[in-house]
C-alpha cells in the first residue's frame, strides 16, 4: 500500500488478475519530450511520457475550437450556412499582414461557418479561428471563455485556453493527455465532420493550400487530426489512426523541427498499431473490482470501465501479466453512477504498460446513523484500510 497526499490519507488498493514470470519488452521511446497513446474506445493509456505536464497548444488549441463550434451546430445554435465577417483584428491578427497561417480571407467580406472550419482544420487558419471566436461571442477573450467551460463539461482537467487560434500567450495551456482526449471527443461526437481532418487541400480566395498534417496519404491509416509550432512551443501534433484494426489517437509535442514531428509520428502510430496483441479482458459493463465506500448505504460499489477494457499487450509477453486497481480513499458518499473513481494498471512485471478509467457502476447514497457510525470507529481504530 502506498499512502497518497490528498488531504485525507489516500491509498492504493491493488487487485492482482493475473502472474508469471516473463519479462516485458516494452522498450519503445520518443524523440518528443511530451506523448500519449490512447486507445479511442476505452480510453486505455498505452504510452505516455510527460503527459500532464503542462504545454503551450500552438495551432492544436484550435482542436478546442473546432469543438466548441460543431457543439453548437449540433444543438441547433449555429448553422454550418451561417456568415460571419472578416474584421480588421481578424485580418491583421490572423490573416494574410500577420506572417502566420491563414486563410486569406478578405478583410469586410462574409464567409460561411463551414468554410471557416475547413479552413481551420485544413490551413490552421488563424484568421478563420478568430472571425468564428468573435462571430459566435463578439470577441476572442469572451470566445476563450466559452472554450473553458466547455473544456471542464468535457473533462478536460488540466488546460486553458485564452483565444480560438493557438497564438502564443504565457495563460494558456493544455497537456498531452487533454489533447487526446480532446480528440476523442471530437471524433466520437462529430462523426459526419471528422471527415474533413482528411481532406487534403482547401481553396480560398484563390489560393490552394495543403493539409498540414503530412501523415495523411501514407498508408498507414492516418485520418487526422491537427498540428502545431511556435517558436517556443516546437513542434506538435494530434493524430489518430484505425490501422491495426482499431483506432488509436496520439499526441506528440516539443519536438524541433517539422520533418521530425513527421516522422516520430510515423514511427509512433505504426509501432501502436502493429506491436501489441489485443486480450479481450472485461466486456462493456462489467464489474472489474470493488471500492470501499465510507458512510454510504453500501459498504462498496462496483467498478466498469468505459465500455469494454482489452488488453494490449507487447506481441510475446502474455505471461508477465498483472493489474492493480489504484483510488484515492476515502470515498465519501454521494457517489453518481457513472462517475469517475479509479484506474486499473495494467502490468508487466512491475512495468506499466495500460491505464484505463474505471466508474462507479451504480449509485451510492450516505448511509444511516448505524452505518457511519460503524465506519468512523474502524477508521479509528484502522485508519482508511
Amino acid at each position: 500500500m502506498r499512502v497518497l497526499g490528498w488531504g485525507l490519507p489516500g491509498l492504493f488498493f491493488f487487485l492482482f488478475l493475473l502472474t508469471g514470470a516473463a519479462r516485458a519488452q516494452v522498450d519503445f521511446d520518443t524523440q518528443a519530450p511530451y506523448a500519449i497513446l490512447m486507445d479511442y474506445e476505452s480510453g486505455a493509456v498505452l504510452f505516455q511520457k510527460n503527459a500532464d505536464a503542462q504545454i503551450a497548444p500552438a495551432s492544436m488549441a484550435k482542436l478546442m475550437t473546432v469543438a466548441v463550434v460543431l457543439d453548437m451546430v449540433e444543438r441547433g445554435a449555429l448553422d454550418l450556412d451561417d456568415e460571419f465577417f472578416i474584421t480588421e483584428h481578424a485580418w491583421r491578427t490572423g490573416g494574410a499582414p500577420s506572417g502566420g497561417s491563414t486563410m486569406f480571407a478578405e478583410l469586410g467580406s462574409s464567409v460561411s461557418v463551414d468554410n471557416l472550419l475547413h479552413s481551420v482544420i485544413v490551413q490552421s487558419g488563424n484568421d478563420a479561428a478568430i472571425a468564428l471566436a468573435e462571430g459566435i461571442a463578439g470577441s476572442e477573450a469572451a470566445f476563450a471563455s466559452i472554450m473553458n467551460e466547455f473544456a471542464l463539461d468535457i473533462g478536460l482537467e488540466n488546460s486553458h485556453f485564452t483565444n480560438p487560434s493557438g497564438l502564443p500567450d504565457e495563460d494558456m495551456y493544455v497537456t498531452a493527455r487533454d489533447l487526446a482526449q480532446l480528440a476523442r471527443y471530437i471524433i466520437r461526437e462529430f462523426p459526419d465532420y471528422y471527415p474533413v481532418f482528411s481532406v487534403e487541400s482547401f481553396e480560398w480566395n484563390g489560393i490552394a493550400q495543403s493539409n498540414r498534417n503530412n501523415l495523411l496519404g501514407m498508408g498507414i491509416g492516418i485520418d487526422g487530426l491537427k498540428t502545431g509550432h511556435t517558436e517556443a512551443a516546437g513542434y506538435g501534433i494530434v493524430v489518430s489512426t484505425e490501422e491495426g484494426g482499431r483506432r488509436l489517437v496520439g499526441v506528440l509535442h516539443g519536438l524541433e523541427s517539422s520533418s521530425a514531428r513527421t516522422e516520430e509520428a510515423r514511427k509512433f502510430m505504426t509501432w501502436g498499431a502493429r506491436s501489441f496483441e489485443r486480450i479481450p479482458a472485461f466486456a462493456e459493463g462489467a464489474i472489474v473490482g470493488q471500492a470501499k465506500v465510507y458512510g454510504g448505504n453500501i459498504a462498496e460499489v462496483g467498478l466498469v470501465g468505459e465500455g469494454a477494457i482489452d488488453i494490449y499487450l507487447p506481441r510475446g509477453n502474455r505471461r508477465c501479466l498483472s493489474a492493480e486497481i489504484a483510488y484515492q480513499a476515502p470515498i465519501l458518499p454521494p457517489v453518481n453512477q457513472g462517475q469517475r473513481l479509479a484506474q486499473l494498471r495494467i502490468l508487466c512485471n512491475d512495468q506499466i504498460i495500460q491505464m484505463a478509467p474505471l466508474y462507479a457502476a451504480e449509485s451510492v447514497e450516505e448511509g444511516g446513523l448505524t452505518r457511519r457510525a460503524t465506519d468512523a470507529l474502524f477508521e479509528l481504530i484502522f485508519g482508511w484500510l
